[in-house]
């Protein structure tokens, strides 16, 4: 038997959701929105079996794009921003059939239709035009059942691949945690002792006090063997942040009137938050610009290449980035600067460590008040931290890059994998759904 094709509109009944989702009152119904969860409501509107459409954009304004679509069996509502595509004789063409038809297709199709500049929508009458396969019901069924067993296997696989995606994350601290604890890379005797590197950065610190160009710091308690987690090298030495860095300060937000936004940072300044601090660099994809038009902005929140940012609020404390863009840029009060102005730190090795779960976990449990995730300026100052001597940093560095590099290509591999299976998955069930094209014909 020859397959046709049909559009959705000549095969079934679409129609708009009922109920506005925020005036649904709950009860035993499920409650079809745009979310991947039903709610639920105390009245059906609808029976049988459906595929519900969202006829909203899924990323707001502006964006065409559709996260999910829905099946729905027995009696159930629907929310007033999705609508139902209900076939009106089961024995001609299949719900499940459908909504699998949909979903595989849903960019191009679906999004693909929506319209609209800012509110962007998808018209009931643009779901009627589209053109479906129509098989034989056995062959409906058929196609359902392989999609679900294809469909199983690659979530196993993709269960997997996840599962080695966090390995390598693993990886990544193990080689973190051996570099905190000197045994990444070999011990040289003829090192300077970080005990002498330590005494340098005072002593440059007072000099720059009495010359004015740096801010008298308040004296750091020493280190108590209660603080200390494990046993370093003997030419290491644990110490204080705040000994390690010329200033520790938080940003603050600053106050401008007629700021405009714009696309290119030539001509605007960088504004920086927490968000933008990713774990070693600075991520730009997700940033604001704004002209230069502030009637106020604190010297302390302007940033210096160089220097490194650390969250100091929220999920991320202690994620720390680099700095390392000729921008002009400031950061907000979720950020925190630690500024290194001597030559006595390998900034790559103090970023390295600063990333390590173990110093992260450090400073969660170091929250600033019971219930608040944040930082004060003092707790950061007085966090413990390992210093060791100069060239061990940078040997410490340039192998930690070497093994960073092997882990990177590990994930790169394991993500390929992952999109490939995605790929094979649509691949195949798309062949199931083209026929030999003499076989189809236009009904």
């Amino acid at each position: 038997m020859s397959w046709a094709k049909k559009t959705i509109g000549e095969l079934c009944l679409i129609e708009k959701g009922k109920i506005g989702i925020q005036k649904a009152t709950p009860g035993e119904f499920p409650l079809v929105v745009t979310a991947e969860e039903r709610l639920s409501h105390n009245e059906y509107h609808f029976e049988g079996h459906a595929v519900v459409i969202p006829l909203v954009s899924s990323t707001g304004h502006g964006h065409r794009s559709l996260k999910r679509i829905h099946f729905q069996s027995g009696k159930f509502a629907v929310g007033n921003i999705l609508c139902v595509v209900m076939p009106n004789d089961e024995n001609i063409l299949r719900a499940d059939y459908l909504y699998r038809f949909l979903d595989l297709n849903r960019e191009k199709e679906l999004v693909g239709r929506m319209r609209g500049m800012a509110n962007v929508t998808l018209p009931m009458k643009e779901i009627a035009q589209i053109e479906i396969p129509v098989p034989p019901v056995e062959a409906q069924i058929d196609f359902v059942e392989q999609y679900s067993t294809l469909e199983e296997k690659s979530n196993d696989l993709g269960v997997e691949l996840t599962h080695q995606l966090d390995l390598v994350k693993q990886l990544r601290q193990a080689f973190l945690r051996e570099a905190m604890q000197g045994k990444l890379v070999p011990q040289d005797p003829n090192d300077e002792p970080a005990s002498v590197l330590l005494e340098k950065i005072k002593a440059e610190k007072v000099l720059r006090q009495a010359q004015g160009t740096l801010k008298k710091q308040k004296p750091m308690p020493t280190i108590t063997e209660e603080e200390i987690p494990f046993e370093i090298p003997d030419n290491w030495v644990w110490c204080r942040l705040g000994e390690l860095c010329n200033t520790i300060t938080k940003g603050s937000s600053p106050k401008w009137q007629g700021v405009n936004y714009v696309d290119t940072y030539e001509k605007g300044i960088l504004f920086i938050t927490s968000k933008n601090v990713d774990s070693f660099k600075i991520d730009l994809s997700d940033s604001s610009y704004v002209e230069a038009k502030f009637n106020e902005i604190e010297p302390r929140s302007m940033l210096k290449k160089g220097d490194l940012l650390t969250n100091i609020v929220g999920a991320s404390i202690g994620r720390t980035a680099l700095f390392d863009l000729d921008l002009v840029a400031n950061i907000n009060q979720a950020v925190c600067i630690l500024r290194i102005e001597h030559e006595y730190v390998d900034k790559p090795y103090l970023l390295n460590l600063m990333n390590s779960e173990f110093v992260i976990n450090l400073m969660l449990e170091m929250q600033f008040a019971p219930g608040r995730a944040n930082l004060s300026m003092s707790n950061l100052a007085n966090f413990p931290i390992l210093l060791p001597p100069l060239s061990e940093q940078q040997r410490i560095v340039a192998k930690l890059d070497e093994l960073m590099q092997y882990c990177d290509e590990l994930e790169m591999s394991i993500k390929e994998s992952q999109q490939q299976n995605e790929l094979l998955l649509q691949q195949v069930l798309r062949e199931a759904l083209e026929p030999e094209e003499k076989e189809v014909e236009k009904v």
